[in-house]
């Protein structure tokens, strides 16, 4: 169980991990085109110091002197670093960017598929925003982490290379540089413990926050506008967004005495040359000199790729529950045989109709059924199995579902209802708009099955978004079909003329179906009812067979 618990922790990093296995090729290309670039780079910096102060001198010295120095050699090696550090800035780029752009293309995906793998406890527990928050932010700070991967190797080349620098003017030199680089870096790396790691994390988590009180808000804005609630709502998403600043405010804060730490190097390093190296000739003092420089800075290089830790850590954390721990079983099919709390016992064809007060746990019900919510182990048997050991996927394969509330992506018609059946063809949608009684107000659009419906199907009226619900759930081929409340807030003539059709619709497909509903008239297609009472003092469902269906009335616990 230990083993287990460690491998969920570690879901997201064994992703991570699988992916810079798979783009490891390109990470190493990158990580030598970093290592050219900060090598040409320092070296470039030190003979560009060397060959200006030496021309000085040389020119300085009268123009004999000036006539006999070599310029074409230092003029060829400044020109061929030039040429290497730009060509392999262009491929560290590219390169690691592709890197991160392949690893990213497959990450998604897989966080993705395993939202709706997951505990419904866990997928159902986040927020359209804050989901969008980990998917998108949380999930681009690893992009950041990919980019960064070649990042020490570059920073090494540019230490080794500006030490090698300033040993051509004094061993001590370059020893001393070297000293002031370690110790800077120690000290870099304790500040950024406190400096910018907690803040990093902060900021990551207050993004995601303020995300989630924006879109939720913004969801609600017709209402808010309506009850006069705009100014309480703007106050919330102020405050919600100066938690953001606040804590980008202390990463800037941070990332500034870092800054500071670096220039502070830099400077005790000037210093340091000029002692060191006080008696060798002015051309070797300026390429020490700027060889100090660049050793700081690369080590400066390496602090701010350590400093963005704290905010990459968080990210992978909040990403973590979203890696779905798999279950012990496959998903093979299980056959279409439910037992409902050891009364109801329905196959295909089968017609369960369930009735009961408003908030008694009838939807609770089928969206337990459907893992949809926490399922309660020892109540549901699915193909013999209890619903505990079944995988959702194993679930959810055997059911078509319309809710009562449908959600609709912002596109036409035709591209909703294909979220059930993708290869759905033009007539099979038209048929399926026929029986939910929806296919003659599409016919009166100029642009029928491509008519737009905005955000969340917003251009249909409640009844014409019952409906689109209704008919796209009769798209997707599974053995039960599971409605609540198909007919409720339609008029009674649109209902009769749906049941009608939804009866010769099961007798030809042979689904068997489950119906939650108030309404007497939609309940008579079923062959058995079920009467939901309430929840018990934890939560459970209770069901009850009608007495005046059957002469006992016991109650059944889920």
């Amino acid at each position: 169980m230990k083993a287990r618990l460690m491998n969920q922790r570690s879901g997201i990093r064994q992703l991570v991990a699988a992916q810079e296995k798979a783009q490891a090729g390109r990470l190493v290309a990158a990580s030598i085109c970093a290592m050219i670039v900060s090598a040409a780079a320092v070296v470039l910096l030190g003979i560009s110091a060397w060959f200006l102060t030496s021309s000085a001198i040389a020119g300085l010295a009268g123009s004999v002197v000036a006539m006999t120095f070599n310029y074409m050699v230092p003029s060829a090696m400044i020109r061929m670093l030039a040429i290497l550090r730009t060509g392999g800035r262009y491929g560290e780029r590219v390169i690691g960017h592709d890197a991160a752009l392949h690893a990213l293309a497959k990450l998604r995906p897989q966080l993705f598929d395993n939202i709706t793998r997951a505990d419904p406890a866990i997928s159902l527990g986040l927020s359209s925003g804050e989901t969008s928050t980990r998917l998108l932010q949380d999930v681009d700070a690893i992009q950041d982490r990919f980019v960064r991967l070649s990042a020490p190797w570059g920073a090494g080349a540019a230490l080794l290379a500006g030490i090698i620098l300033c040993a051509f003017a004094s061993p001590v030199t370059a020893l001393t540089v070297a000293a002031i680089g370690g110790v800077y870096i120690l000290v870099a790396i304790t500040l950024a413990k406190f400096a910018t790691d907690k803040p990093g994390r902060d900021t990551r988590i207050a993004a995601g926050a303020f995300k989630h009180e924006l879109t939720t808000l913004m969801a609600a804005a017709p209402e808010l506008r309506a009850y006069g609630m705009t100014q309480q709502a703007r106050d919330q998403i102020l405050a919600s967004a100066n938690l953001y600043e606040t804590a980008q405010r202390r990463l800037s804060i941070g990332s500034g005495w870092q800054s500071l730490c670096q220039t502070l190097a830099m400077a005790i390093a000037v210093v340091a040359v000029f002692v060191t190296a006080a008696s060798q000739p002015a051309a070797l003092i300026a390429l020490a000199l700027l060889g100090s420089i660049a050793v700081l800075d690369a080590a400066g290089t390496l602090i701010g790729t350590l400093s963005h830790k704290g905010s990459i850590d968080a990210a992978m954390e909040r990403l973590e529950p979203l890696v779905a721990a798999p279950k012990d079983n496959t998903d093979a099919p299980v056959q279409p045989r439910i037992d409902i709390y050891g009364q109801y016992v329905l196959d295909t064809r089968g017609r369960l109709g369930i009735g009961g007060p408003s908030g008694s746990g009838k939807t609770t019900l089928v969206e337990q059924l459907m893992y949809l919510r926490p399922v309660v182990s020892g109540t549901i048997r699915l193909d013999g199995h209890d619903l505990g050991d079944v995988s959702p996927q194993q679930a959810r394969a055997l059911f078509s579902y319309a809710p009562q509330q449908a959600q609709f992506i912002t596109g036409t018609v035709a591209q909703n209802l294909r979220l059930a059946a993708p290869k759905s063809s033009d007539e099979e949608l038209w048929a399926a708009l026929e029986d939910a009684c929806l296919a003659q107000r599409l016919r009166l659009s100029s642009q029928g099955l491509d008519m737009p419906l905005g955000e969340n199907a917003r251009y249909l009226s409640g009844g014409e978004r019952r409906r689109l619900g209704l008919a796209r759930a009769y798209l997707r081929n599974a053995p039960f079909l599971v409605l609540d409340e198909p007919t409720e807030g339609l008029d009674g003539a649109t209902e009769a003329r749906i049941i009608e059709r939804l009866d010769t619709r099961l007798k030809r497909t042979g689904q068997g179906l489950i119906l939650i509903s108030h309404r007497p008239a939609p309940l008579k297609l079923c062959n058995e009812i079920g009467i939901v009472s309430g929840r018990d003092a934890l939560g459970r469902v209770e069901i009850h067979v009608p007495a005046q269906a059957e002469n006992r009335s016991q109650t059944r616990v889920v």
